[in-house]
């Protein structure tokens, strides 16, 4: 009985051998020191979020902005821009603004290339653009 178990580790130990080196599993794959900081960024997006009005017109803005991370301004005069780069695959950035006036527009460009825009004539106007495909 003894015997049959050796027997059995011998051609089980074996039979494991040569499925690792069928498979390639002695191979490494190293990577080279300090390269995880040579990344170089690729393809920058420039974003501008613009919201536009009647001289003297005041507006409350919220948008998203580069990092989808919501964000506020209070009071804005009008025309209001924000401007930002990035070298992410994709953005996804909102603007909505509410001004004083009676009318208020808002125009949402990535690499000068107007993505959406909209404006609004009304009391108290309010208007939103939205730009997922960034």
């Amino acid at each position: 009985m003894p015997l049959v178990a050796v027997v059995v580790l011998v051609v089980a130990g074996f039979a494991v051998f040569r499925l690792h080196g069928i498979f390639a599993s002695e191979d490494v794959t190293s990577t080279p020191s300090g390269a995880d900081s040579d990344i170089v960024p690729f393809n920058p997006k420039h974003v501008v979020l613009e919201v536009y009005g009647p001289p003297g017109t005041v507006a409350t803005i919220t948008y998203l902005d580069v990092n989808a991370q919501p964000q506020r301004a209070d009071d804005a005069a009008l025309p209001w821009a924000y401007d930002a780069t990035t070298t992410q695959p994709a953005v996804f950035v909102n603007v909505s603004a509410q001004g004083d006036g009676d009318s208020i527009g808002c125009r949402i460009k990535i690499d000068d290339v107007v993505k959406d825009e909209r404006s609004v004539n009304t009391l108290n106007a309010f208007t939103f653009c939205l730009d997922k495909s960034g």
